[in-house]
Order: structure tokens, then sequence, then C-alpha cells
């Protein structure tokens, strides 16, 4: 369970760090004003930004996804699984994808897993983000359009895709109805 929210957590490293906004810009090439965003409100960005600022932080992405240190091996209950990211289009823009962290509470982890709720509106962004590492998804439930490069891949429950995550892609719920899957990301330390 998260006890400290993502801003306050990217303000308390760079603090340690002494590290202006400025400075974190450069360091992760993303804009000042989308950092501010994030910083000042709390607003969870997609996978990608994230880990850029976990990059330029020295940090590991489950810095900001969990607090806890937890014993092997670590169980989530389907029924006790809580939501723990919610990725926003932008600030006053609806939710388009809802993380649910597989690995929360282990703190040496080398991959994050991830149930992952993928809602109609995220077909609509389009942002293809990327970032050093692979990902492994499996398809639980809907239709599933994942952009990688140019090239785009319709896919259904059951199937799965594996790629180098440095190649931009996008992942996102196909047609009007909800699609929903399990996802691997890892990322080289």
């Amino acid at each position: 369970m998260k006890t400290e929210k993502v801003g306050r957590r990217i303000r308390t490293f760079m603090a340690q760090k002494d590290l202006s906004l400025e400075t974190l810009a450069q360091r992760t090439g993303l804009e000042k004003g989308f950092l501010s965003t994030i910083i000042e409100d709390d607003v969870y960005p997609s996978l990608g930004p994230l880990l850029k600022i976990a990059r330029a932080l020295d940090v590991r992405l489950g810095t900001f996804l969990d607090d806890q240190i937890s014993s092997d091996p670590l169980v989530v209950r389907r029924d006790d699984r809580k939501q723990e990211l919610s990725m926003l289009r932008g600030k006053d823009k609806p939710v388009a994808l809802k993380f649910y962290s597989l690995g929360s509470g282990k703190s040496d982890r080398h991959m994050e897993p991830f149930y992952v709720e993928l809602l109609p509106e995220s077909e609509k962004a389009r942002d293809l983000s990327s970032h050093e590492g692979e990902e492994f998804i499996v398809v639980y439930a809907g239709r599933v359009e994942v952009s990688y490069g140019t090239e785009i891949y319709d896919l259904e429950a059951g199937d799965s895709i594996y790629y180098n995550s440095i190649v931009p892609h996008y992942v996102s719920c196909k047609g009007a109805q909800p699609a929903a899957i399990y996802a691997v990301i890892y990322i080289p330390r």
C-alpha cells in the first residue's frame, strides 16, 4: 500500500541529490511543465516517463510504486489486489489505464509485474514512449492494440507479445469494451 504520493517521493529524491526541476528536465528529456504537473499535482505519468525520472534520480522504478520490504515469496491474492496507479492522459483528462502492481512489497525485484485494466479512453491517447528494458504482455480479456515502432498488432485474450521497450510503443484497449492484461517490465539496472 502506498503511504506517500509520487510527487512527494520525487521531491524527496530531488532534495537528497540537490537537483533542480531544470536539471531533472535535462536528465530525463522531459518538459519542465510536465514534470511540474507530476510533482505538484501528484499525477502519475505513463511508465516510460516514470522510468526516466527513476533513472535520473538513480532509483529503481519500484521506488515510486511501494515502500514496503517483504520476504520471499510474495503472494498477491486477486481479492487483495489494490489499484496503485491510474495513468492519466494529462491533468484533468480521464483515466486511461489502471495499474495493479503484483510486485509491490518485494524490494529486491528486478522486474515490475502488473495487472492492467485498459479503458476505452486509452485508445485515443496513442502517446508512444520508450525506455530501456523489455516488456512481456499477455492479454487476459478483451481486445488490445500494441503500437510498436511503425507496426500495429491486434491481440485478443490468450495472445502475448514480448518486445524491446527501447522501441517507441503504446498499449491500448481496442474498441468500446475495456480490456485487461498481465504485463511484466524488465528494467536493467
